[in-house]
């Protein structure tokens, strides 16, 4: 069998493969005795007609069916016997079959990038952090109210706790309604943020029956035009929030709670630990962006595709009938994906020569540990769990992970940046 390996990049190889009749003949007596079950010729039982009967009426549509997985075969050969490492699915990109005489055929693969670890250790970066403030825990028991609020019909809002229902029309420059521009029972509710303020300001005192005109700019590509919406209100209903008080606390929490006081101390631990774990995951991405920038190597496009497809199968299984929408853009969305694709492709293979050069391991006692954790939380036996565990790469993997970013976090330098100082742009992004 005749092998020639031609290099395309840095990081993927074409291989050649020329094998004789000889030697493609075992593979093919196989791929006869397989097919031969299937066949039904006239005057034999399906599958029992003679061998060399088979070979003759279909043994060129047998072994033309069956190059594909023979080509498939000698390459797993070729990469056993000389030793080749590659990493991805490989792609058939050309067959040329001359039956009796020959098979040739290239097959394309990645190989893995030789990365020079450079630095990785006592690094400085930047991160924006967040504090939780008083506001915040105000602003939180406001919205457990108004999760609980009940809802009151009145003729007009006098402030911004109350939903205006209204039909929507939009006019043409000269008050006329424009056709196919209307929309009914639209709801607004006027302490909404996200609420824009020509809205709020035509609709703040709004009355049952009563008409308003709501103007602004429509900014649509590099440029505006102006919209001029007549609102029509059907219902005005008031948001009745239930007092702060320790009945309110004591039905939210399910007893557990019992003070406004002990409520509101509780809901600002929460939050902290909420920007606690936020912030944390900022400062970690800081720390591999920084990393990846460092490292400068070309990316296997079979370790892309592997992340962007990832990417597809979970919008895929978010459908309600786990197919993509008909108008779903593959090609689109491979494109969108990619730089994300590219820089978690890059993390993954630093992090594996990081792990090597630091020779970072996971011993039984840390997983002892992690049983010992999470057995209360989900209700498992430790023992049961730590034998899940010791089997489990996955959480050998995750706990290498921990270990590997506690090392980097513990030498590099973090300056925190409170985004309060920052422009709202760019605050809590």
């Amino acid at each position: 069998m005749e092998v020639n390996v031609h290099e395309l990049t840095e990081v993927s190889r074409e291989i050649e493969i020329q094998a004789t009749s000889e030697e493609l003949k075992p593979h093919f007596e196989r791929a006869y005795h397989e097919y031969r079950p299937k066949i039904d010729i006239k005057g034999f039982r399906k599958g029992k007609a003679p061998l060399d009967m088979v070979k003759k009426l279909y043994g060129e549509l047998i072994e033309n069916e069956y190059l594909d997985r023979i080509a498939s075969e000698l390459y797993r050969q070729v990469v056993k016997d000389k030793e080749l490492k590659p990493i991805g699915e490989p792609t058939l990109v050309d067959v040329d079959y001359k039956r009796g005489q020959s098979f040739r055929f290239k097959i394309q693969y990645d190989i893995r990038p030789i990365i020079e670890l450079k630095k990785y250790k006592g690094l400085s970066v930047e991160t924006i952090v967040h504090k939780t403030t008083d506001e915040e825990v105000e602003q939180e028991l406001l919205r457990l109210r108004r999760m609980s609020a009940t809802m009151e019909k009145v003729e007009r809002a006098t402030d911004p706790e109350h939903i205006v229902t209204a039909s929507l029309q939009e006019l043409d420059e000269t008050g006329f309604p424009i056709i196919g521009k209307k929309t009914d029972n639209a709801r607004f509710y006027l302490a909404d943020p996200e609420l824009e303020q020509p809205f709020k300001d035509a609709l703040g005192e709004a009355e049952q029956g009563g008409e308003y005109r709501i103007q602004f700019e429509h900014q649509h590509g590099d440029h505006s035009h102006p919209v001029t919406i007549k609102a029509t209100v059907s219902r005005v209903e008031k948001i009745i929030s239930p007092e702060l008080d320790d009945d309110f606390v004591k039905k939210v929490s399910k007893d557990k709670i019992t003070t406004v006081e002990e409520f509101r101390k509780s809901l600002r631990e929460d939050l902290e630990q909420y920007w606690r774990e936020k912030n944390r995951r900022q400062m970690i991405n800081a720390i591999v962006s920084e990393i990846i920038r460092l490292h400068e190597f070309q990316v296997p496009e079979s370790l892309i595709r592997t992340v962007i497809d990832g990417l597809r199968e979970e919008i895929r299984n978010q459908q309600p009938n786990k197919e993509l929408p008909h108008d779903f853009d593959i090609e689109k969305f491979y494109q969108e994906n990619r730089a994300y694709a590219i820089f978690h492709s890059k993390w993954a293979l630093l992090r594996e020569e990081i792990i090597k050069a630091e020779n970072l391991t996971v011993d039984e006692s840390a997983l002892i540990a992690l049983a010992e954790r999470e057995a209360p939380k989900i209700g498992i036996d430790k023992e049961r769990l730590i034998t899940y565990y010791k089997s489990s790469d996955q959480v050998k993997d995750r706990l290498l992970g921990d270990t590997l970013m506690s090392l980097l976090m513990t030498s590099t330098s973090v300056k925190e940046i409170d985004d309060r100082t920052l422009p709202n742009t760019l605050s809590k992004g």
